[in-house]
């Protein structure tokens, strides 16, 4: 009996001896998501585990479709990422920021630059301005891309944003030096309300005194003597702004009257008023006239000589509102289209154009936004398809 039991005593410690031997130098396989926990609910697909069989060698244990082998320092996805054509982008060092722009729910939308390694890249995240205006664009006077958009191809009415393509086809057609001779229908066919110099029937007017008096003073009564002149009528002058319009690229726009006051059918878009814009100042007559401040306008048959000041704010240095740069630009409002904006700016060789519409009071502190945003990320947002690709801020309505 005792014998019996030292055999089984010793049968017992050799297999346990055994199983040191066959199994001492097994190693546990590190973590190939680093030190963060993997959960078999939590794994991306496409994700192996390296790791020993039973014969010694190695096994690979596949979470998902692919069969992609991933250890530390090699290359996979972590949760909840996501890339363009199924390819796994390279994991960055903890803390390190990817070098793609980031797009609108997180997904890259940019490749890395040329030469420039994983460890060493560093994220561009470009983040869209808050704009209050229901409209509003901003684009490249260059190349007439679009650096930011809202409700870009909506129509809106102008108010007197409208002046710039007034004076754009006044500047392409007459001579600053020619005479304008006001008609009675030119200075009475007003909406009450509406912003005059106070000209009347009979009084004349260079081409130069009505631009001044168009673009500083916004008076009416002078962008239907300036249609009249050019057109004979100011419905025939219409046509010529449509056909302009047309010309430019802009595809929802219907201009009704050289002014902007209230009209059905008179509409434009964000997009389209930035086209009129970049051409307008291509026109260097346009810039110097549309950027003076003040201007002594002459006497008329019904009031003396007085000085006329610029209405767009932020060209006055002494201005809170004040912004360096400024090379043309257009205010505009009526009870319909709320406050309207136009402005281009030039800082550094780059050229950029923004306008609101439908603005309650905001717009210059829209246009501001819009123009920081653009001269700040000027290289980034130009080498972009398309501005979906910046990431929106999330108060900010489509």
């Amino acid at each position: 009996m005792k014998n019996w039991k030292r055999a089984l005593c010793f049968g017992i410690g050799l297999c346990v001896a055994f199983v040191r031997v066959a199994y001492g130098n097994e190693e546990v396989p590190p973590n190939p998501m680093g030190n963060e926990e993997v959960l078999f609910g939590q794994m991306p697909v496409g994700v192996s585990l390296p790791g020993p069989d039973f014969a010694g060698g190695s096994r690979t244990l596949t979470v998902g479709a692919s069969s992609e082998t991933k250890g530390p320092g090699g290359t996979g996805q972590a949760p909840g990422e996501q890339t363009p054509g199924g390819q796994l982008p390279a994991r960055q060092p903890s803390g390190e920021p990817s070098s793609v722009f980031q797009a609108p729910g997180g997904q890259p939308s940019g490749e890395m630059p040329a030469g420039q390694t994983d460890s060493a890249a560093s994220q561009t995240v470009i983040q869209a301005p808050e704009i209050a205006a229901e409209g509003a664009v901003l684009m490249d006077a260059a190349t007439g891309k679009v650096l930011y958009g809202k409700n870009a191809d909506q129509q809106f009415y102008p108010a007197s944003i409208t002046k710039v393509m007034t004076a754009l086809l006044v500047l392409e057609r007459c001579s600053l030096t020619d005479v304008v001779t006001f008609s009675a229908s030119a200075t009475t066919n007003l909406e009450s309300g509406a912003v005059s110099l106070g000209i009347t029937e009979g009084d004349r007017l260079t081409v130069e005194q009505s631009l001044h008096g168009l673009l500083l003073k916004s008076a009416n009564e002078i962008g239907n003597g300036l249609a009249e002149h050019v057109a004979g009528s100011v419905a025939n002058f219409a046509g010529l702004m449509n056909e302009k319009a047309a010309q430019l690229g802009c595809t929802n726009t219907h201009f009704a009257n050289p002014h902007g006051l209230n009209d059905a059918s008179h509409k434009t878009t964000p997009h389209d008023m930035a086209l009129i814009m970049r051409a307008a100042l291509e026109n260097e007559t346009f810039r110097r006239i549309s950027t003076t401040l003040t201007y002594d306008f002459p006497a008329t048959k019904k009031e003396g000589a007085k000085t006329i000041t610029m209405g767009h704010k932020m060209m006055y240095p002494s201005d809170s509102r004040y912004y360096e740069g400024i090379i043309g630009g257009k205010t505009g409002y009526t009870s319909l289209a709320g406050n309207t904006l136009v402005t281009g700016a030039e800082r550094n060789g780059v050229r950029l154009i923004t306008v609101v519409m439908k603005s309650k009071q905001t717009h210059y502190t829209d246009t501001k936004a819009l123009l920081d945003y653009g001269f700040a990320n000027y290289q980034q947002l130009i080498g972009m398809e398309s501005p979906e690709q910046v990431q929106k801020n999330p108060s900010q309505s489509p």
